[in-house]
C-alpha cells in the first residue's frame, strides 16, 4: 500500500513539473508573439512618419520655389550686375604649400641630418602634393 501512495505521490509531481514547463513554454511563446505584432505595428508607425516627412520637406521646397520666383519676378529691374567673384587659391598651391610643410617636418624628424632632411622632405612633398592638386583642379575644370 506504501508503494502505490509513493508511486501517486511520484506521478502527480512529475506530471505537475511537466505541466509547469509546458506552460512556460507557452508563456514565453505568447510573449515573443506579441513582441513582433508590436515591433510590425512600430515599423508601420516608422514608415508612415518618414513618409509624412518627406512630403512636408516636398511642401517646403515647393513654397521656397514660389518665393524666389516671385522675388526675381520683382526684382528683375531693380538687381544690380554680379560682381566678380575673388579668386583663391588653386589646389595645386594649397597641395605644394601643406606638403612642403609635412614633407619639412617629416625629413628633419627620420633623418640624422635634420637640415638636409628637412630640405630634401620638403622638396619631396612639395613636388607630390602639387601634383596631386594640379589632378584636383583639372577634374574641378572637367565638371565646371
Amino acid at each position: 500500500m506504501k508503494t502505490v501512495c509513493v508511486l501517486i505521490v511520484t506521478l502527480m509531481i512529475i506530471s505537475c513539473q511537466n505541466q509547469d514547463k509546458m506552460d512556460l513554454n507557452k508563456a514565453k511563446q505568447a510573449s515573443i508573439d506579441s513582441m513582433k505584432v508590436e515591433i510590425s505595428k512600430q515599423r508601420i508607425i516608422d514608415s508612415m512618419k518618414v513618409e509624412m516627412a518627406r512630403l512636408e520637406s516636398e511642401k517646403e521646397k515647393a513654397e521656397a520655389q514660389k518665393v524666389v520666383v516671385m522675388n526675381e519676378q520683382r526684382d528683375e529691374r531693380a538687381t544690380p550686375p554680379p560682381t566678380a567673384k575673388k579668386k583663391g587659391w588653386s589646389s595645386a598651391a594649397k597641395g605644394a604649400v601643406i606638403g612642403a610643410g609635412v614633407g619639412a617636418i617629416t625629413g628633419a624628424a627620420v633623418s640624422k641630418k635634420k637640415g638636409q632632411g628637412a630640405v630634401i622632405g620638403g622638396l619631396a612633398g612639395a613636388g607630390i602634393s602639387a601634383g596631386t592638386g594640379a589632378i584636383i583642379d583639372s577634374k574641378k575644370n572637367k565638371k565646371e
